[in-house]
């Protein structure tokens, strides 16, 4: 537990300033953050992200993660429209099967694509996010620690009923509910000092759905890492694993208040 307190401090003295910052500096960190996060979903699989299919992946991820402020300017460079650059670097990892003659197969360029995808369209809508508003980073970060702070405790109390045994042994049905009436509690005295919502029914909604999403992000990165026998996604922060142990509810959250139109 002090190794794990140790690590989320250090790693907030380094996190919180740069979304605090924003601009370059922040994209710039959530470039880096998310080739950490691909280098581990590639390494869960024995792959390396310094093989050549790993490198066309990397480039995926990085068109995937173009802030919208800059797409425009990338694409009039490229004469290329970013779904079109998307879609001519799968064919590259696919065509690569074909130069190493199925030492990279089908599959592998499946998993490379979808890993690109995965990291990706999360972190983006993280940039855009903050490009959006400095409040909603707030709330999507609250809405997740204190569902994981909610069901960790909840769980732990009260917590009979097992959620998911298959793919995460101490999750609790107890702790999923409480996981997200912490959540509410919490958004709801945020949109006291940092109005965000209007409606209190609709902004009570949205921090369910989110509080749930978020719990289902955390539970597909149990179940990866349970199909690939790895116990976390990596070792970059001691007591908490990988960055994917660390983003993966937020690689859900996101995307989803944007897809709600309630960022955006």
């Amino acid at each position: 537990m002090k190794q794990r307190i140790i690590t989320a401090i250090v790693a907030l003295a380094f996190f919180i300033p740069m979304i605090w910052i924003g601009g370059l500096p922040f994209i710039m960190t959530i470039f880096a953050i998310s080739t950490i996060g691909l280098y581990e979903l590639l390494r869960m699989r024995k792959m390396s992200i310094f093989s050549v299919g790993g490198f066309i992946s990397w480039l995926l991820l990085l068109v995937i993660l173009l802030p919208s402020k800059w797409t425009e300017q990338v694409e009039s460079t490229l004469h290329l429209q970013k779904l079109e650059m998307i879609y001519v670097l799968i064919l590259l990892l696919l065509v690569y099967t074909v130069l190493v003659k199925n030492r990279s197969t089908f599959e592998d360029v499946a998993f490379t694509a979808m890993s690109a995808l995965y990291v990706g369209i999360g972190f983006y809508y993280l940039i855009e996010t903050r490009l959006f508003g400095l409040e909603y980073i707030g709330y999507a970060l609250l809405i997740i620690w204190s569902t994981d702070s909610g069901a960790y405790f909840v769980g732990r109390k009260i917590g009979k009923r097992k959620l998911w045994p298959e793919i995460s042994p101490n999750k609790t049905i107890e702790g999923f509910v409480g996981g997200i009436l912490c959540a509410v509690i919490i958004s709801l005295i945020y949109n006291m000092f940092y109005p965000i919502a209007n409606s209190y029914i609709t902004f009570i909604l949205i921090t369910v759905v989110a509080s749930i999403v978020g719990q289902m992000g955390d539970l597909v990165e149990s179940a990866l890492k349970r199909y690939y026998d790895v116990k976390d996604s990596g070792t970059l922060l001691p007591g908490h694993g990988g960055i994917m142990d660390r983003f993966d509810s937020l690689l859900f959250v996101l995307p989803l208040l944007h897809f709600l139109q309630f960022v955006g």
